[in-house]
């Protein structure tokens, strides 16, 4: 399972013009699921997002956790994280897992998120053309893949 996490101030997720999925501070994560994962890849995941320390302390550390800053997070899937580029011009996204597979990982993760921080999570529409906006802070971004836990 793979994840690019923003910072953001706010992000919001449009769908036919409609706004679908929507935080104001917090993390927009982007979530893709390969074939190979499993529910053990949900739950290391999710708790390392919930629990990582990237939010700013009284001394403008990165010592804060989205549950400590009391945030929001807002997961949309993405497959595209699972590109393969070694070869030609197109990308190849043969380690991504089956639609169904993906899209019930997908849920365990919403799921998952939701009991750790005890509060709603905002999604974007599984398998739809999405719109997403963000303002990033920090910029902060970060990589993640549970197959290669750095």
């Amino acid at each position: 399972m793979r994840a690019l996490i923003q910072r953001v101030i706010k992000s919001k997720v449009i769908v036919d013009n409609q706004t679908v999925g929507k935080i104001g501070k917090g993390l927009l994560v982007l979530l893709a699921v390969g074939k190979e994962d499993t529910l053990e890849d949900v739950e290391w995941l999710a708790s390392k997002i919930i629990q990582m320390r990237i939010f700013s302390d009284e001394n403008g550390k990165m010592n804060k956790s989205v549950v400590d800053v009391n945030g929001e997070i807002l997961v949309v899937s993405q497959f595209t994280l699972y590109a393969s580029t070694k070869k030609g011009n197109r990308p190849s996204f043969t380690e991504s897992a089956p639609p169904d597979m993906a899209k019930h990982l997908y849920e365990k993760f919403i799921e998952h998120c939701e009991k750790l921080m005890n509060k709603r999570i905002q999604t974007g529409v599984f398998a739809a053309d999405m719109k997403v906006h963000l303002i990033n802070d920090g910029p902060v971004t970060i990589w993640m893949d549970s197959k290669n836990k750095e």
